[in-house]
């Protein structure tokens, strides 16, 4: 029992200096976390693993996240550490959900490309239209994501009518 949560600690301390590591890429664009940000992370890590039924080995995605989203208009100081925690909760669930039939990277990069343009930073539509679509291609069998790394994948899935200028006119012609 010791070693085990000496193994633990170990993988705890390893995790936390790899969040905090990522300081240093992240303050460029206005954006720190503490240790006690890092610690929450952590935990929620750990949660939402065991939530999933996942397992993850060595550095984790989470660093990864930080890298991918840090540069986003829609993050600031104030909403980074909380849009983090549901980042990282809405990636492992969309990696059980699209089977993992879709590799880190090519999730991450879609999470990112919908987050910026089509979420315009709302997460409860990235999670509940955008990736809800596109795991249920992907369960049906499409695969196209691998070609273009889960980049431009969302307009042939989106049937979600848009505001356009033309539809904005006709909103105005009704009233």
């Amino acid at each position: 029992m010791e070693q085990r949560n000496w193994l633990e600690l170990m993988s705890r301390q390893t995790q936390l200096q790899q969040i905090l590591d990522t300081n240093q890429y992240t303050e460029r664009f206005g954006l720190a976390l503490s240790r006690e940000d890092a610690e929450l992370l952590t935990e929620e890590r750990k949660k939402t693993l065991k939530k999933e039924g996942r397992v993850e080995f060595g550095q984790g995605v989470l660093p990864k996240i930080i890298q991918v989203f840090c540069d986003s208009c829609y993050i600031t100081q104030d909403n980074y550490t909380d849009t983090l925690v549901r980042l990282q909760e809405i990636f492992f669930l969309y990696k059980n959900e699209m089977l993992d039939e879709i590799t880190d990277d090519e999730l991450l990069e879609f999470m990112k490309e919908q987050f910026e343009n089509v979420c315009f930073g709302d997460l409860d539509y990235l999670e509940s239209t955008c990736l809800n679509i596109f795991a249920q291609a992907i369960r049906a069998g499409y695969s196209g994501f691998t070609e273009t790394q889960g980049r431009n994948e969302w307009a042939q899935f989106d049937i979600v009518e848009r505001w356009s200028r033309e539809l904005y006119l006709q909103a105005l012609e009704r009233v």
